[in-house]
């Protein structure tokens, strides 16, 4: 993450790579994601909370989990978070390697 305390729905999405209404359906599915909302209701999520939506992603999209499998997983597996790190650091590493070639 970068210096920044607090990210929008919208850049939190970006981020992603989804829409912002899936940010808000997961944070009435999962009670543990609690974005701080201004007196408006605007959501701004810290990295924490960014965190935990990347997990979600992972399992719903990536290991192809339901909603109630992926409440289990956040629950029992503690290895998940090194799980995590691990295909975070394989990206980056597909990407460097990607720009790599593309500079060949």
């Amino acid at each position: 993450m970068t210096d920044k305390l607090y990210y929008s729905i919208g850049e939190v999405a970006q981020m992603l790579g989804v829409n912002p209404s899936l940010l808000r359906f997961w944070e009435t599915e999962f009670p543990q994601i609690k974005p701080y909302k201004n007196k408006k209701g605007t959501r701004f999520y810290n990295d924490q909370d960014i965190e935990l939506l990347k997990r979600i992603y992972h399992l719903t999209r990536d290991c192809g989990y339901t909603l109630d499998g992926v409440r289990d997983q956040l629950r029992t597996n503690t290895h998940l978070d090194e799980k995590m790190q691990l295909v975070q650091t394989l990206t980056q590493t597909k990407e460097f390697l990607l720009a790599l070639k593309d500079q060949l």
